[in-house]
């Protein structure tokens, strides 16, 4: 099962080193008139819009792995061997960042791929996006090492 769920947390590892990729442009970048440089918000949005709506069998993917991760974290929990403390942290870190992308990543990134809002809300939205994928990053780094410790 640790096998599994290492295989999990490296695959949406990979994945939010992929959107951070774009993300990071927002980092340290001044406002022009309260939103970032159009072709900032361009790019990010060009990444977002084919990340999340053009890609649906990738996007239907990475939804499964999480579920699986938190799923396989849940009967570890429960059905699992060792000690009690690495399970249940294994399934708080993945359950975190899952919870966030559901809940406002993507919708955020699908609006923001949409590219219908005013640029200061496209600005709101990227850097947005880009915070809650560092929390995400946090969450999963620290869950794959849970993970490996569990071997």
């Amino acid at each position: 099962m640790n096998a599994l769920l290492a295989a999990c947390g490296g695959f949406l590892l990979a994945i939010l080193w992929m959107d951070l990729i774009f993300d990071t442009q927002v980092l340290g970048k001044p406002r022009e008139n309260g939103a970032l440089p159009e072709s900032v918000l361009a790019s990010i949005a060009a990444y977002y819009r084919r990340a999340t709506t053009d890609s649906q069998p990738m996007s239907r993917l990475i939804a499964a792995v999480m579920g699986l991760a938190v799923l396989g974290s849940a009967v570890a929990l429960f059905a699992g061997g060792g000690a009690l403390l690495p399970r249940l942290l294994a399934l708080t870190l993945v359950l975190g960042p899952t919870a966030l992308a559901a809940i406002r990543v993507v919708p955020n990134a699908v609006r923001l791929g949409a590219r219908q809002d005013d640029l200061a809300t496209q600005t709101s939205l990227a850097r947005g996006i880009c915070r809650d994928h560092l929390i995400c990053l946090a969450g999963v780094a620290a869950f794959l090492a849970v993970e490996f410790m569990s071997y």
